[in-house]
């Protein structure tokens, strides 16, 4: 007898049936999925078609713009470090506020706080997540600027400056970073924590010597992304940062004296493409290539922290049955 022939009425036939829904959905799926890889492959090649235009122009050189320290395109200038350095020093700042809290209030929900606690604590940073940026923008200009200069002085902190965008940006990413890493902690089985306390581990001991370090790889790749959140973020740095490149020199005013300090106005990348594409420039212009040439430099610099980030994940992973 084989299998599957029916041998008297009745039997349940084992041929594979043709289900038209099941093959609609999966369809469905697969479409959709291409759909987000065509994204991400039209965005990929806009942004290098238009930056070709801008490093092709006579007037620009590939070399000044990946090493020069200057950015006034209205003299020629297109150095890229300037928007770079701003970039980096709100997301260090945002970095420095958001990785703490946020790690500290994942802890806290997963391994300390109380049913009732949780409840309250866990819609109050959902609320945070959803604050539109641009009143972040708002609030970092009315109210962080102003507590900086009360605690620094006037003369030490300008109106627009780096240190109150960078704090601000830090507190819109705390919820990222909260609910990533606590999905992470969440992940890391039960029984780690039973074996800790049966040792004597404090529960202090058991979330910061066993559950962080078991949960690490998920740890990092939540910090990664709430870094390249904080890298892209665009309307709080063009409301409170300033809309002035910082050009780097090395004289009177040097780079550790002037450049780095955060209490001044500076550009960001995404502040600048904002500046600049709200302006009235001229379609195919100097200026108007220059923008798409400064995010391809910004998609660089986040793909390389997500692949990084990627291969430490996958370093680190650690596997439970």
């Amino acid at each position: 007898m084989t299998l599957g022939t029916p041998t008297w009425e009745g039997e349940v036939s084992f041929k594979k049936r043709r289900r038209p829904v099941e093959a609609f959905v999966k369809a469905l799926l697969f479409a959709c999925g291409a759909l987000s890889i065509a994204t991400t492959v039209g965005l990929v090649v806009v942004l290098t078609q238009q930056a070709l235009l801008f490093f092709f122009d006579p007037d620009v050189s590939v070399a000044e713009f990946l090493t020069g320290t200057n950015w006034q395109p209205q003299i020629g200038q297109f150095g890229i470090w300037p928007l770079i350095l701003a970039t980096l020093t709100v997301s260090v700042i945002a970095v420095l506020v958001a990785l703490p809290l946020g790690l500290a209030s994942a802890i806290f929900l997963s391994e300390y706080a109380s049913p009732r606690a949780r409840s309250i604590i866990k819609p109050v940073l959902e609320v945070l997540a959803g604050i539109p940026t641009i009143v972040y923008g708002y609030f970092a200009l009315t109210f962080m600027t102003p507590l900086l200069r009360s605690l620094f002085g006037v003369s030490a902190v300008e109106i627009f400056n780096q240190a109150s965008a960078g704090i601000v940006v830090g507190i819109l990413i705390i919820p990222l970073v909260s609910s990533l890493s606590e999905d992470a902690i969440h992940a890391v089985p039960r029984s780690l924590r039973e074996a800790a306390y049966g040792l004597g581990a404090t529960r202090l001991e058991v979330a910061t010597k066993v559950v962080v370090p078991a949960a690490l790889s998920g740890i990092t790749a939540a910090f990664v992304v709430a870094i390249s959140r904080a890298i892209g973020e665009t309307m709080v740095v063009a409301i409170a940062a300033g809309a002035s490149p910082k050009n780097i020199t090395f004289g009177e005013d040097s780079l550790f004296g002037y450049v780095l300090n955060p209490f001044i106005a500076g550009e960001t990348m995404t502040g600048h493409i904002v500046r600049i594409s709200g302006g009235d420039i001229s379609y195919n212009s100097l200026d108007y290539t220059s923008i798409f040439a400064i995010g391809l430099t910004l998609f660089a610099i986040t793909l390389g922290l997500n692949s990084l980030s990627r291969r430490f994940v996958e370093r680190f992973r650690e596997t439970y049955e």
